[in-house]
């Protein structure tokens, strides 16, 4: 199992919040309790600068219409229906949490700054495209920072600061190296893109193999600090996926993002440019958020999400897709697997509607507060009485804590979107409160976020299990434990109190 370091410069804070936790009465000790653990929290705070299960019916398009079966539970994950329960992994453990005793007020580390000392790697998102069943291109949207905390836009500057290396394995489990080699950064290569940088590569497939994990390490030359991506390459790519992405309108960059506006215009291609039609379904739904970590009840039974309109887009041409909602594009409709993206208006990542601001509140509010937030026929006043009741009417320190809150939602949807908006996503739910995780360990099919330097805690580890589904790749799910509650009620306490607010 690799151990990777997740966003490692980015503001690191405390734990959790909860979706709609319930109002139920603790009993003396639990709130006597809490009350140590709310303190322990608010202090390490102030003492740092910043801290469809789918039953999707095989698609034959009868009468016209296409329908998908959503799993309608927590997560109201749209995904593949198989045979057996899709499970939990059975060897995964229970969370990891490890208490401090009689930690002294402000023995907790400090976050990490978001200005850092030297050029540092932030974060690192990959995806590859089968050329041919000898090689696949890799593409790597690279977040660089200068010591001063800007993004690095210059591809001489991380040519001379960079090294990248890659290491080619059978499997995660499995330490025997198939290939290697060195990527040199150039003009050709590197291009900037926004606030990233974009390294593209190919790798040839190693003899006799099939797919490989591929880990790619970048290293500072002066610090010798490292920042570590894995990626599972198929080079036999039976799917759409492994073959077709999304690009910018020009052909050559590609989005690695699941989702566009209403005004993008993107492509659809491949490695070669090849002109083909796909068939594509558009669905306007609602998904439901995450669910609280404890919520370990049974879910739901599927329900089923009807076709909204069809269309249909050749690939490697520039196209619009102006209505928003959760659009599927298959090569042949009888096809399980497609490409699945999101349409948003145009400010997402960020949220600026009132009426939709209101909706992930729910992570740190009661179900009293949200039945009025949602109830209400002005979202604006709603939202602004709301913050201001649970600050005592401190106006700075409800717009710092909006503005913490806020800024972890757009980063949510910005990392994590997939079929549905990232803030609802369970990885999305544990980013908003705690932050990036301090160590990610992933497996073929599983991530656990693991973390620590918190002001009650140790360290605690979440697992997220990956699970099959038609619309994205990277659908996972959170396994859930009863015994996270003495994490979560705190911490959404402590964000409910302002002392979370940077």
């Amino acid at each position: 199992m690799f151990s990777i370091d997740f966003y490692p410069q980015r503001p690191l804070f405390s734990l959790l919040y909860q979706t709609h936790f319930k109002d139920v009465a603790h009993s003396l000790c639990m709130r006597t309790y809490l009350v140590l653990l709310i303190a322990l929290c608010i202090a390490a705070c102030s003492s740092s600068k910043k801290t469809s299960s789918t039953a999707r019916q095989s698609p034959t398009a009868s009468s016209g219409s296409r329908q998908i079966t959503a799993n309608q539970q927590a997560q109201n994950s749209p995904s593949v229906q198989v045979q057996r329960p899709l499970n939990a992994d059975p060897n995964s453990t229970r969370p990891a949490v490890t208490f401090r005793q009689n930690a002294p007020d402000g023995s907790a580390p400090a976050s990490t700054s978001s200005v850092v000392s030297t050029y540092a790697i932030t974060a690192i998102k990959g995806k590859f495209l089968a050329v041919d069943s000898t090689a696949a291109r890799v593409y790597l949207n690279i977040y660089a920072r200068t010591p001063d905390g800007n993004p690095v836009r210059s591809v001489g500057d991380f040519g001379t600061r960079f090294l990248v290396n890659y290491v080619l394995y059978p499997d995660y489990n499995n330490r025997e190296r198939l290939g290697y080699g060195n990527v040199q950064a150039t003009a050709e290569n590197l291009s900037v893109q926004g606030d990233h940088l974009v390294l593209t590569y190919e790798v040839k497939r190693p003899k006799d193999a099939i797919g490989a994990v591929m880990l790619t390490e970048i290293t500072e030359v002066n610090s010798g600090k490292k920042a570590l991506n894995d990626l599972q390459l198929r080079f036999r790519a039976p799917r759409i996926t492994d073959r077709y992405t999304l690009f910018e309108a020009d052909g050559k960059t590609p989005r690695l993002r699941n989702f566009v506006s209403r005004t993008d215009t993107v492509v659809i291609r491949d490695v070669a440019g090849t002109s083909r039609q796909l068939y594509g379904f558009r669905y306007k739904h609602e998904f439901d958020a995450a669910s609280s970590p404890m919520n370990t009840a049974n879910r739901p039974a599927a329900r089923t999400l009807a076709v909204d309109s069809t269309l249909t887009v050749t690939t490697n041409q520039p196209f619009q897709l102006p209505k928003e909602g959760l659009y599927f594009f298959l090569e042949d409709t009888t096809d399980t697997y497609g490409i699945g993206l999101m349409v948003t208006d145009n400010r997402f990542p960020k949220l600026t509607r009132p009426e939709r601001l209101v909706k992930p509140v729910m992570y740190v509010s009661t179900s009293t507060e949200m039945n009025e937030l949602n109830g209400s026929s002005d979202a604006k006043k709603a939202f602004d009485k709301y913050w201001l009741g649970l600050m005592s009417g401190n106006e700075e320190v409800a717009r710092k804590a909006i503005r913490a809150y806020f800024n972890r939602v757009e980063e949510a949807n910005n990392l994590f979107t997939t079929y549905k908006e990232g803030w609802k996503t369970d990885k999305g739910m544990i980013y908003i409160v705690l932050g990036p995780p301090d160590r990610v360990q992933r497996s073929r099919d599983r991530e656990v976020w693991v973390y620590n330097r918190r002001a009650n805690v140790s360290e605690i580890n979440f697992t997220f299990n990956r699970k099959p589904n038609q619309f994205v790749d990277d659908h996972y799910e959170l396994v859930r434990y009863a015994e996270y509650q003495p994490i979560w009620y705190p911490i959404v306490e402590a964000w409910r109190t302002g002392a979370i607010r940077e």
